[in-house]
């Protein structure tokens, strides 16, 4: 990844600034965005950009010139923006399915295409999405966050066929992450079989590799031991 410049969207969460970290130890150059004011203690040298709202194609195109203009180019984005809420359809808000929609679609499809000026111009460009393993089959409760990021799916598989030969396109489907917050949320699980925040950044640095230059459209499970 040595020179390489990375743009995380949802940087300053666990799986963002994990996949930023990853990063930056393995020589890439790094920015960090988020609709979250940038947090004290970041690594030295990586660019954060707080206060973007990534349903605006503005504020994503504002967001990624800064990247370039900092570094010199763009040659990864890795969508991980987004958000999850847990209710049933008969006793929930329907609210909330436009609301995860643009959490978790419309931030992925916004910046990706705020990118792709960059990505093209890149020798080895790259987007790598986070979708979510529980969207391939749906469990009650997850209807409306497993359609958004279902919706995440089918446009990488999308996107791949549209930049097939220009940029790569490829998404991690993680299981549950091991969290402060899914520890709470489910405090009678045992949180060892789950993935963490790491091995999912890592699977993420490896479709951004060269060693996965001829992988594209995929949807790869990051499960850990569920």
């Amino acid at each position: 990844m040595s020179g390489r410049v990375f743009a995380v969207t949802g940087g300053f969460g666990i799986l963002g600034s994990a996949v930023g970290r990853a990063a930056l130890a393995d020589g890439a150059r790094v920015a960090l965005i988020d609709a979250a004011p940038a947090p004290a203690g970041l690594p030295e040298g990586v660019l954060a950009l707080g206060g973007v709202d990534l349903t605006s194609t503005a504020q994503a195109e504002a967001a990624l010139a800064k990247v370039v203009e900092a570094f010199g180019g763009l040659d990864v984005l890795v969508n991980v923006a987004g958000g999850f809420r847990w209710q049933t359809l008969q006793d929930g808000d329907l609210d909330v399915w436009g609301k995860l929609y643009a959490l978790n679609t419309a931030t992925c499809a916004t910046t990706s295409k705020a990118a792709l000026p960059h990505l093209l111009a890149s020798k080895a460009g790259r987007i790598v999405s986070v979708g979510a393993n529980g969207a391939v089959k749906a469990v009650a409760g997850m209807g409306a966050y497993a359609a958004s990021k279902a919706g995440v799916h089918r446009l990488t598989e999308s996107l791949a066929e549209e930049l097939k030969g220009r940029v790569t396109v490829n998404a991690v489907l993680p299981s549950i992450i091991d969290t402060p917050a899914n520890r709470a949320d489910m405090p009678g699980v045992d949180p060892s079989t789950w993935v963490t925040a790491d091995e999912v950044a890592q699977a993420i640095l490896w479709l951004a590799s060269e060693q996965a230059s001829g992988v594209t459209g995929a949807l790869l499970p990051v499960v850990g031991r569920v």
